[in-house]
Parts: C-alpha cells; structure tokens; sequence
C-alpha cells in the first residue's frame, strides 16, 4: 500500500497492519499517523519526519480481513483512541506487563505478580 492509500484507508475506518497483525496503523487526536504494537503500545509513526518516506515497506501494509479481528482487538491489548491515550481492555483476567490480575499461575508455571491499571 502507498503512504496515501494507508492514510486514505485509515481516514475510512478500516483497520490497516503493518507486517502482522500485532502492528496496527491509526491516527491520533492530533492528526498524527502512527504504527503501534498493539502487545505493548509501543508506537513509531508512520512516516520519517519529513512525512514522505514510509516506516516500513509498502508491501507489508495491508488492510485486516473480518475474520483477522474479533471486534476492535481481538486479543484484549490496549488501542490507541482518537485522542492518543489507550482505550481500557475488556476485563478479561490479565494485565499488559506479562502478570495475571486473578493471582493465578503465571508464564510457566510461576506465581503472577498483581496489580491494577487505573
């Protein structure tokens, strides 16, 4: 996808990714465009600063299926609203950091740190 094609497709709605779909495309309440790990929210943005040269190939970028998403986030990770803050996940018995909010196991077995996102 060019650079106008994505910014034309994210200005439509549609949920453009970048190389999979961990990597989502969308712009914040500034106007800017931004590519966002949806895991961790680590963000870059879309273009170098000069606005012209692409973050990324164009061939990588591509427009989600319906069946790549399950509502707005399939996997319950943070997305980025309008204004540039991140949206609260459903609850759904864990954090963003790797813990678990229903102080179960953890990854492997180990006990899960807890704590709450306000």
């Amino acid at each position: 996808m060019t650079l106008e094609e994505i910014k034309a497709a994210v200005d439509a709605g549609l949920i453009v990714h970048w190389a999979n779909t961990g990597y989502r495309v969308h712009r914040d309440g500034f106007g800017q465009y931004l590519i966002t790990f949806l895991p961790n929210g680590s963000t870059i943005g879309l273009t170098d600063r000069s606005g012209q040269r692409l973050n990324g190939d164009e061939a990588q970028f591509f427009i989600a299926k319906s069946e790549d998403c399950n509502g707005p986030n399939r996997r319950g990770h943070p997305i980025p609203d309008e204004q540039g803050g991140a949206q609260r996940p459903a609850e759904r018995g864990h954090n963003h950091l790797g813990g678990s909010s229903d102080r179960g196991e953890g990854k492997k077995g180990k006990k899960a740190f807890w704590f709450a996102i306000p």
